[in-house]
């Protein structure tokens, strides 16, 4: 079954596209200020791995990724080994928030999250945060 969910927000001030799909095997959400898909990411973590409730979510409210989590990158690659930690963080941080927020579905699988990720440079602390609120928003 394909659910498709997406939004655009202005965030720093720039206009952001996010997308969820759902599809059999993975879910696939691109984050995008370019227009295009970007540096694709895969995040996956054993179906024993336990998660964090939102009772136990960081100081920022947000669910920590847990230790085991895998990310694989697929295609593309960013310009700088800081660009690349930054994305690994909003695939780890995107794939956490999926699993927990399907996990609250009773969802009986763990499926791997693939992460698209094109953004321009502005405040990565408050994009960050944006995108994380607005994905919140598009999954309930």
């Amino acid at each position: 079954m394909l659910r498709i969910h997406s939004t655009s927000v202005e965030l720093e001030g720039v206009l952001t596209e996010i997308m969820v799909q759902g599809f059999a095997d993975r879910t696939l959400v691109l984050v995008t200020q370019m227009g295009k898909v970007g540096n694709l990411i895969q995040a996956s973590i054993p179906s024993t791995t336990p998660l964090l409730s939102d009772e136990e979510s960081n100081s920022t409210g947000l669910p920590a990724p847990p230790v085991a989590i895998q990310l694989t990158p697929l295609l593309g690659g960013a310009s700088s080994e800081h660009l690349q930690t930054l994305h690994s963080l909003y695939a780890a941080q995107i794939a956490t928030i999926i699993w927990v927020e399907e996990a609250k579905k009773m969802a009986v699988d763990r499926k791997s999250v693939v992460v698209g990720i094109a953004l321009r440079d502005a405040d990565e602390r408050k994009t960050f945060h944006g995108v994380m609120n607005h994905l919140y928003h598009l999954l309930v």
